[in-house]
């Protein structure tokens, strides 16, 4: 009896061990290694959480703004079909194919493995401040729960007015009267008066407790650590079992922003001066002669680039988890429409309210217009700060940031774990939960500087350098080396692995894309984003060592492109280009099944048995001229 009981307790303790193992996996995965999606609406739930992010809500609108309203939507769908599109469905296809992130992916090319390096570190220096940016939203949405909100007016300082009034710039040129009277400004050699609105003072003094520049840096800012753990807990809460968990987290993360937008468009217009705003937008005040301006079309490519997602990793860590045959085509134009749609249709929610706040400070809609922290932490609260019942709309608009920085932070740390699962599967493929929380944990004491007194300088001076012409370096290097290393009309035969056989006709576009159009756009890009212009923080400049710092990360990611082709070259047997450029044993769909006749392993050892002949050649060679 007492035998049969131990047998019994210890099948039982093998099931529970064997399913700790596999909290990622479930029974009907057919990757029952590295698991899959439960289903597609999951993926493309994710994929739409990732590419939707803050830059939609808080710099599209301006940017249609600021290029022309209505016009602007010609240049950015233009560039969305020529960059954004071929580039994203690129990235997608890559990773489903292999089932691998965006190290193990360059398998296919290993002299560039380092460009996936070079990707897993941006997104983990990006993934620092965007926790913080999440800790900014969550405090101003327990903020919000008070009436009335605390920058509805100025706490007890004098360089703070309920009612904007005169603003001068140090020449004494009047920049915005808003007392409707007949002012001028003082001469230059008076300085400039320069008087911040209650939303501004509680950013600045309160949220902040913003220090005066980088060298300042102050103790850390209690309530935006804790709020900073409380992202981090969540995140870690939704990772646990990596896209298991996620996957469920984003049919509420993913969807509730587009509630919230239509509530806040509803309302907003209803309100008055709400018309004005919206034709500021896109309305009768488009201005067709943007169009040719060079900057407008520089506009529309970079932030088509950007709110996609590409040259992140992103993209690929999570098409990996698809299966084989899964229409990766058909989902890259779902992500890449419902972005750029998402972009539009909040510019419209964000315009409504803004026009409202115009017309009670009796101003033109272009002086409240701002772009970044300035709308969503500044502009946008004090305009919600007028409507009636304001507690409950700004906590509506918070909660929103919220669930749109977490859907992308989620995959951001997602790019790190599987990267980490990928090259060590036997060391953590029983440790995921332990990987994840170990991951936000480390990301959290590295986002602490950016919640003390200089915090905020911190944050942009990582988003100026980081997120910058980084990433479109990156892409470049990604598409070319796909299309002219790798080999385009192989890249396209693995697709049609996936996809089923096309036609010429079906694939000339993204073989104009692929070979020529998109690396010209890069470039272009480049060439003009990397222009230099040192960043500040409103008009606080960063001192010598912050911007020494900055180029020092831009290199620190940069850096490992040649180190690991460097390394690749001296492991290299034989002749070390054609090795190195030519797709390694590894590379191959991950299940043995989908390998087909191209990479069955018999072929496979054909190749590494021709590889080592010619290897055999060259050393006898080399013999007998020694």
């Amino acid at each position: 009896m007492a035998t049969s009981v131990t047998v019994i307790l210890k099948k039982f303790k093998v099931k529970v061990l064997i399913m700790m193992d596999d909290l990622h996996v479930d029974d009907g995965d057919e990757n029952t290694e590295r698991g899959n999606w439960a289903n597609k609406k999951e993926y493309i739930l994710s994929m739409i959480g990732y590419a939707v992010g803050l830059g939609n809500i808080w710099r599209f609108p301006y940017l249609a703004y600021k290029n022309g309203g209505g016009a602007f939507l010609i240049p950015y769908f233009t560039m969305l079909v020529l960059t954004g599109i071929p580039l994203f469905f690129l990235e997608s296809a890559l990773g489903q194919f292999c089932s691998q992130g965006p190290i193990n992916l360059w398998r296919a090319v290993p002299i560039l493995q380092g460009v996936g390096v070079a990707m897993v570190m941006v997104t983990l220096i990006v993934s620092i401040y965007y926790n913080v940016i999440i800790a900014y939203s969550l405090y101003y949405m327990f903020a919000s729960m008070q009436f009335p909100l605390p920058w509805s007016s100025c706490s007890s300082n004098s360089s703070c007015s309920d009612t904007p009034t005169v603003y001068c710039n140090v020449s004494g040129v009047l920049m915005a009267n808003w007392t409707q009277e007949n002012i001028t400004c003082p001469s230059s050699s008076i300085m400039p008066v320069s008087v911040q609105t209650p939303s501004e003072q509680y950013w600045d003094r309160v949220a902040l407790q913003r220090s005066s520049g980088l060298d300042e840096t102050g103790p850390v800012v209690w309530h935006l650590a804790l709020c900073l753990l409380l992202s981090s807990i969540i995140v870690a809460a939704a990772l646990i079992r990596g896209i298991k968990s996620s996957g469920k987290v984003v049919y509420f993360t993913a969807t509730f922003p587009y509630v919230v937008i239509v509530i806040l468009l509803i309302r907003g217009v209803t309100l008055e001066g709400a018309r004005d705003g919206i034709e500021f937008y896109i309305g009768s005040q488009s201005n067709l002669t943007k169009l040719t301006e060079a900057e407008v079309w520089k506009d529309a490519a970079t932030q088509t680039f950007y709110s996609l997602s590409v040259g992140w990793g992103g993209v690929m860590t999570l098409a990996s988890y698809n299966n084989f045959h899964n229409n990766v085509f058909k989902d890259s134009f779902v992500v890449s429409l419902t972005n750029a749609g998402t972009s539009v249709f909040a510019g419209f929610a964000i315009f409504s309210i803004l026009g409202h706040m115009a017309h009670i400070y009796k101003m033109p809609v272009g002086e409240v217009v701002k772009e970044g922290f300035g709308l969503a932490f500044i502009a946008y609260p004090d305009a919600l700060s007028k409507l009636p019942i304001s507690p409950l709309w700004s906590i509506l608009f918070f909660f929103m940031l919220l669930t749109v920085g977490l859907d992308s932070q989620f995959a951001g740390i997602e790019v790190i774990t599987t990267c980490l699962l990928d090259a060590f599967p036997k060391l953590f493929k029983s440790k995921h939960a332990l990987l994840t929380l170990t991951t936000s944990s480390i990301l959290y004491l590295l986002g602490l500087p950016c919640v003390t007194r200089a915090g905020i300088y911190w944050v942009t001076l990582i988003d100026q350098f980081v997120a910058s012409w980084v990433l479109l370096f990156l892409a470049l290097l990604e598409v070319a080396g796909v299309a002219y290393i790798y080999g385009g009309n192989r890249f396209i035969k693995d697709i049609e692995m996936m996809l089923g056989k096309k036609t010429f006709a079906f694939w000339l576009w993204w073989r104009a894309c692929w070979f020529f159009i998109s690396p010209c756009i890069i470039v272009i890009l480049v060439w003009s984003v990397i222009t230099f212009v040192p960043p500040t923080y409103g008009e606080v400049p960063y001192p010598p060592w912050g911007l020494a710092l900055g180029w020092l990360m831009i290199a620190f990611i940069l850096l490992w492109i040649p180190a690991v082709a460097v390394y690749k070259l001296i492991k290299a047997k034989g002749n070390p280009w054609k090795s190195l450029c030519s797709p390694s044993d590894k590379w191959h769909p991950y299940l043995d099944v989908h390998r087909g006749e191209r990479y069955s392993e018999e072929r496979c050892r054909h190749r590494k048995s021709h590889n080592n002949k010619q290897q055999i050649n060259v050393n006898v060679i080399s013999s007998s001229w020694l």
